[in-house]
Parts: structure tokens; sequence; C-alpha cells
């Protein structure tokens, strides 16, 4: 678990730097992509779908 949190640390301050560097390259793309994995098996995926399934409901009630 502790190593599992390690690379999930890692990976997200990859990403948040590779982010905010503005160009998002294929290796920037895997890194991301390898951070939601790690996500997903964490103990935070329900909130993140949670968070993310309201998100979309907010979004989808709008009307313009």
């Amino acid at each position: 678990m502790a190593v599992s949190i390690s690379v999930l640390v890692l990976l997200l301050v990859l990403a948040v730097i590779f982010l905010r560097s503005g160009g998002l390259k294929l290796t920037h793309a895997l890194v991301c992509a390898l951070l939601g994995f790690f996500l997903a098996g964490t103990s935070m995926a329900p909130t993140i779908h949670n968070g993310v399934a309201a998100t979309a409901d907010v979004v989808s009630s709008l009307r313009p």
C-alpha cells in the first residue's frame, strides 16, 4: 500500500507539472493515464466517481 501511494503522489506531481507546462506530449498523456489507473485502485475511486457524476448532472441540467 505504501508503494502505491508513493507512486500515486509521484504521478500526480508529474501530471500537474506537465499540465502547467502547456504542452501535452505522448509521455505526458501516458503519465496521466497511469495516474488514472492508480486512482481507480484506491479508496478514493468511489468519491471521484460520485463527484464526476454529480458534475455531469449539473452540466447536463444547464440550459443556454
